[in-house]
């Protein structure tokens, strides 16, 4: 998927911070990676739910599109664990 200019919330920032997620790993998952998870209903903008993998790590990134504008706002990145998802992090463990 191509992907237009990023803008990082401040949550998202403070998260990668702490979970060494750089930038670029966040925007290879985008380009690269397959969505498991759509939210229509949020606001202001639809998000979803993005799986990728940086070498062996794989990554989750939650990402709100404006279509005016053209640009994907990140709202949190981390690792996902395997507590709460299957085998391969596409699909949430039922509860």
């Amino acid at each position: 998927m191509s992907v237009g200019p990023l803008i990082f919330r401040v949550h998202a920032i403070k998260r990668m911070f702490q979970r060494r997620i750089s930038k670029d790993d966040v925007r290879l998952v985008l380009e690269t990676g397959e969505t498991i998870e759509t939210y229509p209903h949020d606001t202001p903008y639809p998000s979803r739910l993005v799986l990728g993998w940086r070498n062996v790590r794989p990554l989750h990134v939650v990402a709100a599109e404006n279509a005016e504008s053209g640009e994907l706002i990140v709202i949190t990145a981390y690792e996902p664990n395997s507590e709460d998802w299957e085998q391969r992090y596409s699909r949430r463990k039922e509860r």
